[in-house]
């Protein structure tokens, strides 16, 4: 291997956006996280909910009516007798 090519390991601490710290080996002194196995919702089982609407209701919420309509207005008005 050549000499001095290669960046220095140092001890680096490690801090997550929840408060959680630990100390590592890496190429800088400091990382900081988001997430950590601390408070990642996979390794703690909380579900933590940032949008409480799926996708299907977001969609009929905002395209909903105007897709109804649609469906009527190709079927005839919704089986109206003539």
């Amino acid at each position: 291997m050549k000499n001095e090519i290669h960046p220095e390991y140092v001890e680096c601490e490690v801090s997550c956006g929840c408060g959680e710290s630990f100390t590592t080996r890496a190429t800088v002194p400091q990382i900081r996280v988001e997430v950590c196995s601390q408070c990642h919702p996979f390794y703690t089982g909380k579900q933590k909910f940032l949008d409480s609407a799926g996708r299907v209701e977001k969609f009929n919420r905002r395209w909903g009516k105007s897709v109804e309509e649609k469906k009527e207005a190709i079927s005839g008005g919704g089986g109206q007798a003539e």
